[in-house]
């Protein structure tokens, strides 16, 4: 199965002098197409900066990230843009929203830079988006009148705009109740059966657990993985034991 990420002996530094710390302590990932990836770890153990160095959203002091046969540290910004528009899509915990357009206005309004002759046809992809995550009723809604949990799904529509290769969240359900988090989760899932590469970030073992495979981290480094069958949607309590028994096994 092809690759569409390879991280080799990664590095990220932060601090000068003696101050200066590793981060990220010679990481080594692959991901294969399609798959469905947790990252976890306790706090400051590098699992957010893991990801936004795959991502090329942060760069690296050592080592080198391959995304989709593409060196990241020799593309220029434009380019790295590009290809983080086009081929990467971003959930945050916190989606970025603006407060003076309505939730259809918010999730279209990356794809109309510089493409606003394909308005209706970027309209026309939002809205099905939309009605696919069970908001097509909330557009005409500013931020402030839908629930943290409808916003998720108005960032999970925005990231899917571009048709990307890989979807990267960043403990995407960290700021919801559970039956919004398990709802979330049913959206990423249906996205990855489709193809769509998905990996997350998150410090929670029921999230993690619907996952193919888990890395763990500590203190800058993988320490461990497990994989895990495909998610049936039946087998949750089986798959939890698994996490947490492993998270006690290695100490986080």
């Amino acid at each position: 199965m092809k690759k569409i990420i390879i991280g080799d002996h990664i590095i990220k530094s932060f601090g000068e002098g003696d101050e200066k710390r590793n981060v990220l302590d010679g990481v080594s990932v692959e991901m294969n197409e399609g798959e469905f990836v947790a990252i976890m770890g306790p706090s400051g153990s590098g699992k957010s900066t893991l990801m936004f160095a795959l991502s090329g959203t942060d760069g690296v002091n050592g080592g080198k990230v391959v995304f989709d046969g593409r060196d990241l540290s020799a593309v220029g910004e434009n380019e790295l843009a590009d290809i983080r528009r086009t081929k990467m899509g971003f959930v945050f915990q916190q989606p970025t929203m603006l407060k003076n357009l309505n939730i259809l206005d918010n999730i279209i309004l990356p794809s109309m830079r510089g493409n606003r002759k394909n308005a209706a046809k970027i309209t026309e992809k939002a809205r099905a988006l939309m009605k696919r995550t069970g908001i097509a009723e909330l557009e005409k809604r500013n931020i402030t009148q839908v629930s943290g949990g409808q916003l998720q799904r108005a960032g999970i529509c925005r990231a899917l705009m571009s048709n990307p290769k890989i979807i990267f969240g960043d403990e995407p359900t960290g700021a919801l109740n559970s039956k919004s988090a398990q709802e979330i989760m049913d959206i990423f899932s249906g996205i990855n059966a489709e193809g769509t590469a998905v990996m997350l970030v998150t410090h929670d073992a029921k999230i993690a657990a619907r996952t193919e495979r888990i890395m763990f981290m500590r203190d800058g480094k993988i320490v461990s993985e497990m994989r895990l069958q495909k998610f049936s949607g039946t087998d949750i309590d089986d798959r939890m034991e698994k996490v947490t028994a492993k998270m006690r096994e290695i100490g986080i």
